[in-house]
């Protein structure tokens, strides 16, 4: 089967740049070695964030906050989204302190989403949460999406269009054949001038084929779900201070994560649970809430991720391979930037650059890291 451009992974990434290309008369194949939504993202948290991301990342995130406000007009879903805002919480004035530093941060790079609060806009906001709380950073236009409704909503829109989805369909190599990549699979060959890696945590497989290793590092990020309990909260809560991620769902159910990582095992796609590591994550909840202290936790998942050593990911054009492009690597954090991730390479592909700064995220700031470990006897 042949194409215009052929996408490795259907995630949201490859399904929004899928989504993108179309919208502009680009056939697409989008090859996925599983199910949809059988990993990172259809089991994230859904956080639609620009609440502390990195530097190099908040342009992105920027643009992606307005994307997903009318995410209806691009996949004709609103995806589940809400948006409550977000706060970082401080304990005590150590954290309060780290807590301005990034506000002031931010303001030295003009953009005024984030701001500091004390504890009369905090408990006005979380009039729940324990008393011994000192203020805390604040996006008001933060929210969340329900992960598998926008992968779906993204998915039938990309299939809407036109593109063709080929689910359980690993792709075992890659070559240029004259001005075209071939893709070989267990189903056949797929062929097109342009290769989109968006292979999330089997990425470097395909970076590696390539012929630019990088040195990504899967992961399994935890969640938790309660009970349903009556409504007490509207913000995602987060600490200055703690791994944690925390919301009630418009069902009445908590979810709660906080970056701690479940056991793995990459070549077989699963995950098993640490429950250590959970218990810790339930801890932190209840001293930031101690009526919760007797709720029930009924399910809990991990989701495989691609994470990088400086946690921000890789977009952009290979520098090895003409007509390849990367976009992974988003380090537990790549839903919010789902949208504006697909646009900017639609862009690099048929414009040839993008509006947006990328200059960051190029695959080979690693290329000394790997250089160093291929340098290394076993």
């Amino acid at each position: 089967m042949k194409a215009d451009v052929l996408i490795i992974g259907g995630g949201l990434m490859g399904f929004s740049t899928a989504v993108h290309l179309a919208m502009r008369h680009t056939r697409c194949i989008v090859l996925d070695k599983d199910s949809p939504g059988r990993h990172a993202s259809g089991v994230n948290a859904g956080g639609l964030r620009q609440l502390n991301r990195h530097p190099a990342e908040i342009p992105l995130s920027v643009a992606a906050a307005g994307m997903w406000r009318h995410i209806r007009e691009l996949v004709d879903s609103d995806c589940d989204t809400r948006f409550p805002g977000q706060l970082r919480v401080a304990e005590n004035a150590t954290e309060l302190e780290s807590l301005e530093e990034r506000a002031a941060l931010v303001r030295s790079m003009g953009y005024r989403h984030e701001e500091m609060i004390g504890t009369g806009e905090l408990y006005r906001l979380v009039p729940a949460l324990a008393p011994h709380c000192s203020g805390a950073l604040l996006c008001r236009q933060d929210g969340y999406g329900r992960p598998f409704h926008a992968l779906d909503a993204f998915r039938r829109k990309a299939r809407s269009l036109g593109v063709h989805y080929q689910a359980n369909t690993r792709v075992d190599g890659v070559l240029r054949v004259a001005d075209e990549w071939l893709a070989s699979t267990v189903r056949g060959e797929f062929r097109a001038p342009v290769l989109v890696n968006c292979a999330g945590a089997w990425a470097n497989h395909i970076a590696t084929l390539l012929g630019e290793p990088v040195p990504l590092k899967p992961g399994a990020p935890m969640m938790m779900v309660s009970e349903r309990l009556p409504h007490f909260i509207d913000p995602v809560i987060g600490a200055a201070g703690r791994k944690l991620s925390f919301k009630q769902m418009q069902n009445g159910t908590l979810l709660i994560g906080g970056a701690h990582l479940a056991e793995l095992d990459l070549t077989q796609g699963r995950t098993e649970m640490n429950w250590h590591k959970l218990a810790i994550s339930a801890r932190s909840v209840m001293t930031l809430f101690p009526q919760l202290k007797d709720v029930r936790i009924v399910r809990s998942w991990a989701g495989l991720e691609a994470f990088m050593p400086d946690n921000i990911p890789v977009i952009g054009a290979s520098v090895t391979a003409p007509g390849a492009y990367h976009a992974f690597g988003f380090s537990a954090h790549g839903f919010q930037l789902s949208p504006v991730v697909g646009r900017i390479l639609s862009q690099l592909i048929l414009d040839g650059s993008s509006e947006l700064p990328i200059e960051p995220f190029r695959i080979d700031r690693f290329r000394q890291v790997c250089r160093n470990s291929s340098a290394v006897l076993p």
